[in-house]
């Protein structure tokens, strides 16, 4: 670690506040889909439950950037982590009295997701404000690498947990989680510097304003189509094919284990060498990055054995943490301050939002009697194609120096 930066209090304090935050979330994931599944034995509506949870934060995500433009993004962190404690709070106390229905819980999964939408744009943008920028890459290095810990540390905790105590229990601990998460950014706590003025804009107005700058920017628009490239063609199809491989190849849970740590330990370790070496040439690595994880999950599709495949998720794993890395990077450093909520809510929509649509697709695959391993190969290899046609055409991407 960089002792300079982790002697920087605000950094300190975001950090551990992003750890709180997202174990808590990821707890809470694991937590809801146990007691569809087992608790109340209501698989049919899982799904539902998971748009209900998802949708909403995708839906809000490019306001949520609005808003960490226009108010200071402590105090936009500290009211969501807040709010959200509040919400498990209540899930726990339904939870506990017999009360809990799943319209409470769609209610509630809804509320949880939309209020997420706000604290990732806030938490992006103000790192360029807490960190000088010869030190971007580095911070989201770090930023990235406590995610990846806390999507492992989340669902194992919540496992841990149900399987000693109870559901309920599990719930709870996720709403003291995310109730330090607020503690951490409790404004007085953070000297966050005033808000640049910005015009008296209407909210479709700056919404607007926020698609225009991205659009004006070949860089960011380059960028982020490799962002969607990446998870639409590796990411959102990975989430719902890791279980049906485990299950078309005989595997057992543990399996299914095996690989998301892997893919997650991988990420890790990616973010960590990015965090040792600074990247001049962001765009082009992360041309490399995509080519390197589409070409390995290329090979992947054509494996045949449990333990090979989670191996070579963490190789997957780690090529991706140089797509994501260095783009943040590069994108905080080009954007100006008073823009910077904006674009990361769209970077961040970019990142998540073709996930449902990959996931739709594969089920629909899949369900008329196509293999997943085909629907990988597939994916793939229209991956690597578009990967290559962004190597001829953006040769501004490529060559600029941040």
């Amino acid at each position: 670690m960089n002792n300079n930066i982790f002697k920087n209090r605000t950094f300190v304090l975001l950090f551990f506040a992003s750890l709180f935050a997202v174990v808590g979330f990821s707890m809470f994931l694991t937590t809801t889909t146990w007691y569809v599944i087992r608790v109340v034995d209501m698989n049919n509506m899982l799904g539902i439950v998971l748009i209900a949870i998802t949708v909403p934060r995708l839906a809000m995500m490019t306001y949520g950037g609005v808003v960490a433009d226009k108010y200071k993004k402590t105090t936009i962190m500290f009211y969501t982590n807040l709010s959200q404690a509040l919400l498990l709070l209540i899930l726990t106390l339904l939870l506990f009295n017999g009360a809990l229905t799943v319209v409470w819980l769609l209610i509630i999964g809804g509320l949880f997701g939309m209020l997420d939408a706000f604290f990732g744009p806030a938490s992006t943008s103000m790192i360029p404000k807490t960190i000088e920028k010869s030190k971007l890459q580095k911070a989201n290095a770090y930023f990235q690498g406590v995610d990846q810990i806390s999507f492992i540390i989340g669902p194992a905790l919540a496992g841990i947990i149900m399987e000693v105590s109870s559901v309920t229990t599990s719930f709870f601990v996720a709403f003291i989680l995310v109730g330090l998460s607020a503690v951490f950014v409790f404004p007085p706590l953070i000297r966050e510097a005033a808000v640049e003025k910005t015009d008296s804009q209407t909210p479709v107005q700056n919404l607007k304003e926020g698609f225009s700058y991205v659009k004006a920017s070949k860089f960011l628009m380059i960028g982020i189509l490799v962002l969607i490239t990446m998870n639409f063609f590796i990411f959102g199809t990975l989430q719902i094919g890791m279980p049906l491989i485990v299950d078309l190849l005989g595997g057992t849970p543990i399996n299914l284990s095996y690989m998301e740590v892997s893919l997650s330990t991988g990420m890790i370790v990616g973010t960590l060498i990015l965090g040792k070496f600074y990247v001049r040439r962001k765009g082009l690595v992360t041309l490399y990055g995509l080519a390197a994880a589409l070409s390995l999950y290329l090979f992947f599709g054509f494996l045949n054995h449990l333990i090979l495949l989670a191996i070579v998720l963490f190789f997957v794993g780690s090529a991706m943490s140089f797509v994501f890395v260095p783009f943040f990077t590069a994108a905080q450093e080009i954007t100006e301050g008073r823009m910077m909520g904006r674009v990361m809510s769209l970077i961040f929509l970019a990142m998540n939002g073709f996930d449902p649509i990959a996931y739709a697709i594969v089920s629909i695959l899949t369900s008329i009697g196509v293999s997943i391993q085909i629907v990988i190969v597939i994916f793939a290899v229209i991956g690597i194609m578009i990967t290559i046609g962004l190597f001829v055409k953006a040769k501004d991407y490529r060559t600029q120096i941040t």
